[in-house]
């Protein structure tokens, strides 16, 4: 039925009037919308200043929408400052802030944002040079009382990171957008700043672009990943745009340059400990993963040491001046896979624990996986079955001798070579050319160590009294070891370590060989380790035989000065057929035992040997005390009779070459000096030599001139032993 006019009428005036009251209502509404505004800005202004020493001002506030709200600017300067650092400095400051603000809480007075965008901040941190600084005040202060300050222990490394991950992840917000935003940090030593064009972090994603320049070095960034505040978890990556990333910092404070295209950061979680007395440990597991991870150190490569890929999946406790890798870690260095624990202590004195295993690895995922800049003689090997390592290491600086290593890298039954790589290593067993070269790495001279070379000398031709002099000296147990002595390299870190130097090496004649004809002669980790790797293949495989390996040696042994020039036109005194030549005018089978002991007594500086004579042409007292002690343990062991040491005359007559370069006076009355020994450290291995008649001359030796099994001789009082030859 349709309605009457009258209805009608009825109907629109009451639709009219509801509309009317809507309006009204609405009118109301914003208009105690912004009251509210104003009292909840308000609000938050006094709450922040209650809580931190800064003062918040905000600019005019309005809403663009039915819940956005935009605030015309803001600033937050400190009022107080930690140490004697300048207050009313502007800490952040930024043009707009936009966000959502919940209608429900802004009639219950408690203001709810979310969607947070700002516009145009900058953060802007500084340290003085006292250590005050503007921003130390923002991390949060924990509730418990702080342990007497104990110097002796140092630091809570594990309460200090505890705080910073309770700070940083309890401030990080819903969603937030970050337009144009600049962080930017300012102390005495460093200068950082990060230009982010937008960073979004919405729903626990991060997502954002940044211009990062620390201390000179720029990078352009991306950054990606996820976020979870309450369970302490993060899963970031950073990778570069364009080019790879520089690292900052290192290069200024260790003279390292380090690059990298991606890192992944994951952090799963973190326990705290508390303990009145050290203030408690923090104990956080994640992983740190790379990509074409870059690193270069003089000390530690002469080129950039490159991993394609590696990863290091963590559980790592912090506390009082202590660190640890425990239990659970496990690290990935392109196909191989180690499991590390390490524990450190830095107070009173530095103390390192080490233990590491590496999982059985073919052999071709072996030398694939070697770092490149570090292996370039063994690169490209391969072979059958696997290799695995294992490591054992403990140092206290406090008790240096106490320290402790076991290394061992372990073949499996059927391991073997198929073929080497850049280098063949075989060539041992064949004439091949040797460059010689000096400290700088110039090449001096090249000839060959074989039968085409008329200097060539075979082992059964060479003086027994040289080669047992040699041994006793440089290598007491060459010719049963597989290439190492490990007490002799314990005894050289510890010197090493003592000397905050390279003083030792702890060099075998294998060592020695290897390093002069297949690496350079630069003092670095890097050389050191391919130098262990390539002999641990040459005597685990038997590639050479003990007595080539010793034949070499004596044909390549530098000699004599370098600049020294033979009729020939050839200069320098390499082998053994020069050396006799230079200094005696003999043959290397012609030598005698005082003779023997002068060459060995050079053989760590060759191209000083004249500082072995005085002013009349005797021998000077560090030589004569090397001929005594030399001479003793020959003695000790068999290779001379007691005879033989008796009529040694710690004289040597020049009759070569060698004898132009000695400058004597006109008074033939030769001078006895006392006995100073420091010129003979470090000597190699004459500490390990077994002086209790437990070891008898290897079979290889040509006969000893005395009895085998002869009475212990006493070793002469003289400087520790070092090892290693340049």
């Amino acid at each position: 039925m349709p309605l009457s006019n009258q209805a009608k009428k009825r109907l629109l005036i009451t639709l009219a009037s509801f509309v009317g009251l809507l309006l009204l209502a609405l009118a109301g509404f914003l208009w105690k919308r912004e009251q509210l505004l104003t009292y909840v800005l308000t609000t938050v202004k006094t709450r922040v200043e209650q809580k931190y020493p800064v003062r918040l001002t905000l600019g005019t506030a309005r809403f663009t929408g039915l819940k956005t709200v935009e605030i015309s600017g803001l600033s937050l300067v400190p009022t107080a400052v930690a140490g004697p650092a300048a207050a009313g400095d502007t800490l952040l400051r930024a043009r707009r802030l936009q966000a959502s603000l919940s209608l429900r809480s802004i009639f219950a007075g408690r203001a709810v944002f979310s969607d947070v965008q700002l516009d145009e901040a900058r953060f802007t941190a500084h340290q003085a040079v006292a250590g005050g600084n503007n921003f130390s005040f923002l991390l949060k202060k924990d509730s418990r009382p702080l342990p007497a300050r104990d110097t002796l222990r140092g630091r809570n490394y594990g309460l200090l990171l505890d705080q910073v991950l309770t700070a940083g992840f309890g401030n990080v917000p819903g969603a937030v957008s970050f337009r144009r935003l600049t962080v930017s940090y300012a102390s005495p030593r460093h200068r950082a700043e990060l230009r982010l064009p937008e960073l979004r972090i919405e729903d626990g994603r991060v997502s954002g672009r940044m211009r990062a320049s620390v201390d000179s070095v720029v990078n352009e960034l991306g950054l990606s990943g996820t976020i979870a505040a309450r369970d302490y978890a993060l899963d970031v990556q950073l990778f570069g745009v364009g080019s790879s990333v520089q690292v900052p910092y290192v290069a200024r404070q260790f003279g390292a340059l380090v690059s990298f295209d991606t890192i992944r950061v994951r952090l799963t979680g973190k326990d705290f400990v508390a303990d009145d007395k050290t203030g408690g440990q923090l104990t956080v597991r994640g992983s740190v993963a790379a990509r074409n991870f870059s690193f270069f150190q003089k000390r530690l490569a002469a080129e950039d040491i490159v991993v394609r890929r590696g990863q290091l999946d963590f559980v790592a406790t912090l506390g009082r001046g202590t660190f640890s890798l425990d239990p659970g870690t496990r690290a990935v260095l392109n196909q191989l896979v180690f499991h590390p624990e390490i524990s450190v202590r830095l107070k009173p004195r530095l103390a390192v624990s080490l233990k590491v295993d590496s999982d059985p690895t073919a052999t071709n995922a072996f030398f694939g996986s070697l770092p490149t800049g570090m292996f370039d003689v063994v690169a490209g090997t391969a072979g059958a079955g696997t290799l695995a390592y294992h490591l054992r290491a403990d140092v206290d600086l406090a008790r240096v001798d106490s320290l402790h290593l076991d290394s061992e890298l372990r073949a499996s039954p059927d391991f073997r070579i198929a073929h080497f790589g850049a280098e063949d290593l075989g060539k041992l067993n064949t004439d091949f050319a040797y460059t010689a070269y000096n400290d700088r790495g110039d090449s001096l001279r090249t000839f060959p160590i074989g039968p085409s070379n008329p200097n060539f000398t075979l082992f059964n031709d060479v003086s027994p009294y040289l080669v047992s002099a040699i041994l006793t000296s440089e290598d007491p147990r060459f010719f049963t070891h597989k290439g190492f002595m490990q007490k002799a390299f314990i005894n050289a870190a510890i010197q090493n370590i003592k000397e905050r130097r390279f003083a030792r090496g702890g060099s075998t004649l294998s060592m020695q060989l290897v390093k002069n004809v297949f690496l350079n002669r630069q003092k670095n980790i890097a050389r050191k380790v391919e130098e262990m790797l390539i002999v641990w293949l040459i005597e685990n495989t038997r590639l050479v035989s003990k007595q080539r390996l010793f034949e070499i040696y004596l044909n390549l042994v530098e000699w004599g000065p370098s600049k020294y020039r033979w009729p020939s036109g050839k200069r320098g005194v390499y082998g053994v057929k020069e050396a006799a030549l230079f200094y005696y005018g003999k043959r290397p089978n012609e030598l005698n035992l005082d003779e023997s002991l002068y060459l060995v007594s050079i053989i760590p500086k060759p191209k000083y040997y004249r500082q072995s004579f005085n002013s009349y042409g005797g021998l000077r007292g560090p030589t004569r005390w090397f001929f005594q002690l030399i001479a003793d343990l020959m003695e000790s062991k068999g290779l001379i009779s007691s005879n033989q040491r008796g009529t040694l005359s710690y004289s040597v007559s020049l009759n070569g070459p060698a004898r132009s370069y000695i400058v004597t006076a006109r008074d033939t009355t030769r001078l006895v000096q006392p006995g100073d020994t420091a010129q003979f450290e470090p000597l190699n291995m004459i500490d390990l030599l077994n002086t209790n008649g437990q070891s008898a001359p290897p079979p290889e030796l040509p006969g000893a001139a005395g009895a085998p099994g002869a009475v212990p001789g006493t070793v002469p009082a003289g400087p520790p032993a070092p090892g290693g030859r340049p």
